[in-house]
């Protein structure tokens, strides 16, 4: 009995390991297959998505057999699983693409491939004047505007959170008492045919609580994380908290002399204190402090981590603008008298705007286009406008095209702003700087990334 009770235990084990070796022949004569297309964060590029898939793939095979429609110059990047797709840089990409996927995996058997229909341009939002109020609307590919928010007596501040998925608010009622605001966004920019690609559609505000507050100033990140920067209206310290993408909600203990900003990429945060900025990380990574000294404010961040643009404040009363990288000392890219009110940066800086601000009463706005070394490529006057408060430069790679409101300027001899029209969105070509109005009155301005 014994003889054949280990008999039959061998035969079971036999009959596993073959059952096992069959599924695993099985599985290798399989076609591999796609697991997962999904947008990623550009920084070498227009846009980007990552391939994953059932196995290592050709990469040479899949470059050579996928496309763009219209047809568009890309590279893949990665060695096997994943790769990373991105059309070429300065491709200007001006509505849907068609993506077709074929190649083979590294034992020679055609991908199961398909047709994806991908639209990688960010959509516009704007703080809008409306009736009884300010209201938040996104303008929609087809050119359609849609409300995202109820209205409010005004809103004071609107941030795309960076991923795309959402964007966070503050508004302000008629006792000047400010609320903290997050509202999920959906979209649909990535879909297998024959789906159509969807607008973008808002969930439910989700109130950020408490008292009511003094103000309150936004940053964001791409992991989904909104850092916010509020003080009481009633005497008390000020918070500075960060308000995660699930929900949970971190209050830092950290000390500022100004607004507080989250590095693009996560993890870290640029503070501004008595001596400099100060480059700082976020838990739970170990406690880490680096200092630039002098007197510097950030203007903007570049697409690729780690480069920003700032702005140094001179005891002449000259300020200059200085892009920044890793390891590296600050590199001068302007300096003058003018007033330096906005920035923005392509790629890790080979590109540079400049909106520049010029005398009183009716003072004259500039953009300036700048290489990585310093040197002037453009300089447009913005004969008769000047930047809406409080509102700055917003770059698309997609579109190669820059964002801003503008407000046309009062004739002379005319006060109080109650007079003035009203601000536009506008739209300036990055390269030949022609200025597009788009005749949508506005408060701010900004892109929200698709997602």
């Amino acid at each position: 009995m014994k003889a054949l009770a280990r008999n039959t235990v061998a035969v079971m084990l036999l009959a596993g390991v073959g059952v096992a070796l069959a599924q695993q022949q099985l599985l290798v004569r399989l076609p591999p297959r796609l697991q997962s297309l999904r947008q990623a964060a550009a920084s070498s590029g227009p846009a980007a998505l990552s391939l994953e898939f059932s196995r290592p793939m050709e990469r040479s095979s899949v470059e050579a057999g996928s496309s763009l429609k219209p047809p568009i110059p890309f590279s893949l990047q990665g060695q096997s699983n994943p790769l990373l797709l991105l059309p070429q840089e300065g491709e200007q990409i001006s509505g849907p693409l068609v993506l077709e996927l074929a190649g083979r995996d590294r034992r020679g058997l055609a991908l199961s491939g398909g047709r994806w229909r991908w639209d990688p341009r960010p959509h516009l939002l704007a703080v809008v004047p409306v009736n009884g109020g300010e209201q938040v609307q996104v303008r929609q590919h087809d050119g359609v505007w849609t409300a995202l928010t109820p209205v409010w007596p005004s809103i004071p501040e609107l941030e795309p959170i960076a991923d795309g998925g959402g964007l966070g608010l503050v508004s302000r009622d008629l006792e000047a008492n400010h609320q903290v605001w997050r509202l999920p966004i959906s979209q649909e920019n990535l879909v297998k045919l024959p789906a159509s690609l969807q607008p973008v559609r808002a969930g439910s505000l989700q109130p950020f609580g408490g008292p009511p507050l003094r103000f309150a100033q936004l940053s964001s990140n791409r992991l989904g994380e909104l850092l916010v920067q509020a003080a009481p209206r009633q005497p008390g310290n000020d918070q500075l908290v960060l308000w995660e993408r699930a929900g949970g909600r971190s209050l830092l203990e950290i000390e500022s002399s100004g607004p507080v900003a989250l590095l693009p990429q996560g993890g870290e945060l640029i503070v501004p204190e008595q001596e400099g900025l100060a480059l700082r990380t976020l838990p739970p990574r170990p406690s880490q402090r680096q200092l630039l000294p002098g007197s510097r404010d950030l203007s903007s961040f570049c697409p690729v981590a780690g480069r920003a643009l700032l702005v140094r404040h001179w005891p002449d009363f000259r300020r200059s603008l200085e892009l920044v990288e890793p390891g590296q000392a600050p590199r001068s890219l302007w300096l003058g008298s003018e007033g330096l009110v906005a920035s923005a940066c392509s790629r890790s800086g080979e590109r540079v705007w400049a909106l520049l601000i010029e005398g009183v009463g009716q003072p004259s706005l500039t953009l300036l286009a700048l290489n990585r070394e310093g040197q002037v490529l453009q300089r447009r006057p913005l004969e008769g406008w000047e930047l809406e408060p409080g509102t700055g430069l917003d770059y698309d790679p997609t579109g190669d095209r820059l964002l801003l409101a503008l407000r046309p300027l009062l004739p002379v001899g005319v006060a109080g702003r109650s007079q003035a029209p009203q601000a536009q969105a506008a739209l300036i070509d990055a390269t030949s700087l022609e200025l597009t109005l788009l005749g949508k009155p506005v408060r701010q301005v900004r892109w929200l990334v698709a997602g």
